[in-house]
């Protein structure tokens, strides 16, 4: 398996490879989630969100070059201000691996590369969000070694 940078080019791959977990939040939360999102409209936001400065990007590939992941993250520098310390954090936004790759090293290898970016970004912390109807992704970066930060609750009006 290879990690390689991804650039906009990949915005179709990785619309592509979004529909897997994009189901997932369409089954548990159909009140948020569109059915069925055009595959062009998603592949343009990727693209727009691969153009920006702050954006990191990775693609996992078999060796036989068919991709079967990717990790989408945001590198965010944010000055001290009366409140808050001077931060720097490189936040996961999505993570998706084909169904068919699960449970052989992509995820952990795609966050390595993410981990990596931050680092060299000069980062001090890596932070993701994860649905708590997704208990096998809880358990995923449980074992990664992330802690819980904050508890999100809603309440329909």
């Amino acid at each position: 398996m290879k990690i390689r940078r991804a650039t906009v080019e990949d915005a179709p791959l990785i619309a592509d490879l979004n529909r897997h977990v994009h189901a997932l939040h369409v089954a548990n939360r159909p009140d948020l989630y569109r059915q069925d999102p055009p595959l062009q409209d998603l592949a343009a936001g990727y693209a727009d969100r691969l153009g920006r400065d702050d954006a990191v990007a990775f693609v996992a590939e078999l060796d036989d070059g068919d991709a079967v992941g990717y990790a989408l993250a945001v590198i965010a520098h944010k000055d001290e201000t009366t409140l808050f310390r001077r931060d720097s954090a490189i936040g996961l936004r999505q993570l998706a691996v084909d169904p068919r790759a699960t449970r052989c090293g992509v995820a952990t290898g795609l966050l390595d590369a993410v981990r990596d970016a931050g680092r060299a970004a000069g980062c001090r912390r890596f932070v993701t969000e994860v649905w708590d109807f997704n208990v096998e992704a809880r358990a995923f970066y449980e074992a990664a070694g992330f802690v819980p930060m904050t508890h999100a609750l809603e309440q329909p009006l």
